[in-house]
């Protein structure tokens, strides 16, 4: 078997992209058909050696890659509010980098991602358009409080307005009293099957049965529907 030639070039070996005239580290070292083939900067894409070159051996032009540090103010989880949306809230469940390069001008962008807490509505707004609430760590103690806030108001207000109070206990009597009907519905439906049950273990008559698999039936709605059964 033939021996497998050695790489030209090893991890941790600084070399230029030819193509492109960039520089990098490389990362990883593969053995493809034959070739190998090599990862740049954990990059995903391969090059074979052909197209890479030691840096201390380039005689070309060299690149320079830019850097760009971007300070982000805002994190996912984060609660915000955004201009125009009034006090509605919004969770940040993502965020992207625009980068703008023209001939004599350039500039980057952060567009966050947020979704609406009252209805999941999704919106995209610039950083410019937020004000932090909450931060992520304490932005669900937050909506608890504001959730409790507003059973409080909501009990306040029913307390001062005496139709509120009348709508409110006329709601309250009428779950009684579907609560009360269920309830009957299904004590007469117990009494009808036991009378049933007693009768066909007198005759064993099939009808009898079929009557009490009926019965059954009905009651496995009730309970299943809540209470809104077809009898």
């Amino acid at each position: 078997m033939t021996q497998r030639k050695k790489p030209k070039y090893n991890i941790g070996d600084t070399v230029v992209i030819t193509i492109y005239g960039t520089v990098g580290k490389i990362t990883d070292v593969k053995w493809l058909e034959g070739n190998y083939v090599y990862e740049v900067n954990k990059s995903q894409g391969l090059f074979m050696e052909s197209a890479l070159e030691l840096l201390s051996e380039f005689e070309g032009t060299v690149m320079e890659q830019e850097h760009i540090d971007i300070e982000y103010k805002f994190f996912i989880g984060d609660l915000v509010q955004v201009s125009g949306y009034g006090a509605d809230l919004f969770k940040v469940v993502g965020f992207r980098t625009e980068i703008w390069r023209y001939k004599e001008d350039a500039w980057e962008d952060v567009i966050y991602e947020l979704s609406r807490i009252s209805d999941g509505e999704w919106l995209e707004a610039g950083e410019e358009d937020l004000t932090l609430v909450a931060d992520a760590e304490s932005a669900d103690t937050f909506i608890q409080k504001l959730g409790l806030l507003y059973l409080v108001n909501r009990q306040e207000k029913i307390l001062k307005n005496p139709s509120l109070q009348n709508l409110v206990r006329k709601a309250e009597l009428e779950e009684i009293a579907k609560k009360k009907e269920k309830k009957e519905l299904i004590d007469n439906l117990l009494d009808i099957f036991n009378d049933y049950r007693i009768l066909y273990e007198l005759f064993h008559d099939q009808e009898y049965y079929q009557v009490m698999r009926v019965i059954l039936r009905k009651l496995e709605n009730i309970v299943s529907n809540d209470g809104k059964s077809h009898v």
